[in-house]
């Protein structure tokens, strides 16, 4: 009698380790096809389309620091016009979806690259198309990502890498020559170059979610 309740207790088991084991085939398909689609074949952006407002609000910025857009074709003659700094304007501030909505200017870099604005982070999305002769990841497209705090304290500006990754993968500190986690002006700052005449020509950077403003000294 106990035997035969056993059999039927084991009869009943083996629909619910079917029933799991399909599953668990379910479950690593699709986690295979996410991992698939967002590392190995990821998908280009969309370029962002700004609306007429805001399109109108950018090219006010662009023109505000020499930047103006002609139509093709358009041959306006330039006017003479005496230079001065009076009342010049020393600020430039974009907000996210400008920077990348100017990268939609060149359609097929805003489908591989993306920016990101939060606070005191620049964030950056790009993909890179690889060489059909490329070691086993021919003709396939990588994702890297990488971070970048840009901040303003004790009277000079902050200029730290956060990180660069990889198919999600985070790249190790000694490949990126050890400059993670370290404030760039700070560590060559002092030495004639690049990023002394960056750090002596800016007055503050401010970024924040979905913003990001540099003011420059005079």
């Amino acid at each position: 009698m106990e035997t035969e309740s056993k059999s039927v207790r084991k009869g009943m088991r083996q629909p619910y380790v079917v029933l799991i084991f399909i599953i668990a085939i379910a479950l690593t398909a699709c986690v295979t096809y996410w991992l698939l689609a967002s590392y190995v074949f990821p998908k280009e952006f969309e370029p962002v389309q700004l609306k007429a407002r805001e399109q109108q609000a950018l090219q006010g910025k662009l023109k505000a620091i020499g930047i103006e857009s002609q139509e093709p074709g358009s041959k306006a003659p330039l006017e003479p016009e005496r230079y001065s700094e009076v009342d010049a304007k020393r600020e430039i501030a974009f907000t996210e979806r400008e920077l990348n909505a100017m990268l939609a200017k060149n359609t097929d870099l805003a489908r591989k690259l993306a920016i990101d604005l939060s606070d005191n982070l620049v964030s950056a999305k790009l993909l890179i198309p690889l060489e059909e002769d490329f070691p086993i990841l021919g003709g396939k497209t990588l994702r890297v990502n990488a971070g970048v705090e840009l901040a303003f304290r004790e009277s000079r500006p902050v200029v730290v890498l956060k990180g660069i990754s990889v198919m999600g993968i985070p790249i190790p500190n000694a490949w990126v020559g050890n400059l993670k986690n370290v404030d760039i002006v700070r560590e060559f700052g002092d030495e004639q170059g690049f990023w002394k005449s960056f750090a002596d020509g800016v007055e503050d950077i401010h970024v924040e979610d979905g913003r990001m403003m540099i003011r420059l000294k005079e």
